[in-house]
């Protein structure tokens, strides 16, 4: 996003949530006697963002832009977007989101698996404002380029991320395919930066992987819910039991969320009878999501979960906990309890707003909480990086072979 297009929206943002003071050094007198003239309606519909009184307001500031400001052209289309993601921004709500329409194109591609990246997952570190390098894909340009898991995202092809919303800075990492671009990263133990360029290339989305390992104990990691993630949990689940599973370790570590209906899915087959989860929206209506019970796991289990562990994730490894149908191992979970939903608009444009929370079979809402394990373990982060050992899949795999 340019410097220009920041202002602009930096300034629409705030136009409908406070006065704009403007001294008549910087404004045209006539402009802010106009202004005053018609303040003294500013009561007649205060309960409506939209009306007479805030579209005069924005008329008078794109004046005021017209009339004085300095720099290059300003582009009408993104002040016109600013509007509504000021609008849409107002309602500090990390997850509700404004989309054009050539965002919500660029979206929809990415919910239908149409991937041109760097082949790994980001995640926001709240604490400091910071995205963060996940899993990073075998094969993947990130690993080819040196990229490490935790590494901190300073800039992305030279722009600040500090404080983006976790769509925008992944929509700058984002790209045609065979273009690249030059990530600045903070690796923990460094004082220093370093720039690493990546590649982007067209990265496959598997979601699900699989492996047998000692002891017939079988190891499932789930990166994300997609529509593509229930037939590969599915074929996991054959093979895990086809090589005679005794039991499961199933890893939700950094596991952003995704989508509800695969959670859903992916859950039916693992629990018994009964409530999966439940959402209520803003009337209070309820809506329950149930099981079946036809494929209820049988063999213990052991959930990997830790603060990079989100929203559906949540929803599974909570459901898990209330039936006590495995072992919540790792540290506590992110806590987003909200559901979204796209609202599409159209011109092709949508908007992304938090329209539910959801409840875990026992009625608990976990958001700005998280879910705390049943047994808390941190990730021996220096050990892992140095040597490859994952000390909390050593745990999971000890309490499967001795039940202790």
């Amino acid at each position: 996003m340019s410097d220009k297009r920041k202002f602009v929206n930096g300034l629409l943002s705030g136009l409908l949530l406070a006065v704009i003071i403007v001294s008549a050094t910087f404004a045209g007198r006539e402009a802010v006697a106009a202004w005053k003239e018609h303040k003294g309606t500013e009561s007649a519909a205060a309960d409506e963002v939209v009306n007479a009184r805030t579209m005069q307001k924005l008329q008078l500031i794109e004046e005021l832009i017209e009339e004085n400001y300095a720099l290059d052209m300003v582009d009408t289309k993104a002040m016109e977007n600013g509007i509504y993601q000021g609008l849409v921004g107002s309602l500090d709500d990390p997850y509700s989101v404004y989309y054009s329409a050539e965002e919500m194109e660029a979206q929809q591609e990415k919910l239908d698996g149409v991937y041109y990246g760097i082949g790994a997952y980001v995640r926001l570190d709240e604490e400091l404002g910071l995205a963060r390098l996940g899993e990073i894909f075998d094969g993947s340009p990130a690993q080819e380029s040196g990229l490490l898991e935790g590494d901190l995202i300073m800039r992305v092809d030279g722009q600040y991320t500090k404080n983006m919303s976790l769509d925008d800075v992944v929509g700058l990492i984002k790209g045609e395919e065979g273009t690249k671009v030059v990530l600045t990263i903070m690796r923990e133990g460094e004082a220093d930066t370093r720039e690493v360029e990546v590649e982007r290339r067209e990265v496959p989305k598997q979601t699900v992987s699989y492996e047998m390992l000692d002891h017939k104990i079988a190891y499932i990691r789930i990166t994300e819910f997609d529509k593509v993630t229930v037939d590969q949990f599915t074929d996991a689940m054959a093979m895990a039991k086809g090589s005679g599973m005794l039991g499961l370790i199933l890893d939700l570590r950094n596991n952003p969320g995704g989508n509800l209906a695969a959670v859903i899915d992916v859950a039916r087959k693992l629990l018994p009878k009964g409530l999966v989860v439940y959402t209520e929206d803003k009337a209070g209506k309820r809506q329950d999501y149930n099981c079946d019970g036809e494929n209820e796991l049988t063999v213990p289990m052991v959930v990997l979960v830790n603060e990079g562990s989100a929203s559906a994730s949540e929803v599974l490894a909570g459901a898990i906990k209330d039936y006590e149908k495995g072992k919540l191992l790792g540290t506590t979970t992110f806590g987003k309890g909200i559901v979204q939903k796209y609202l599409s608009i159209s011109d092709g444009s949508a908007v992304k707003l938090t329209t539910s929370k959801y409840y875990t079979p026992k009625g608990s809402n976990i958001h700005g909480i998280g879910i705390r394990p049943d047994e808390e373990l941190e990730l021996d982060y220096e050990r892992y990086i140095e040597e490859g050992y994952d000390n909390q899949l050593e745990r999971a795999k000890e309490i499967l072979i001795t039940g202790e």
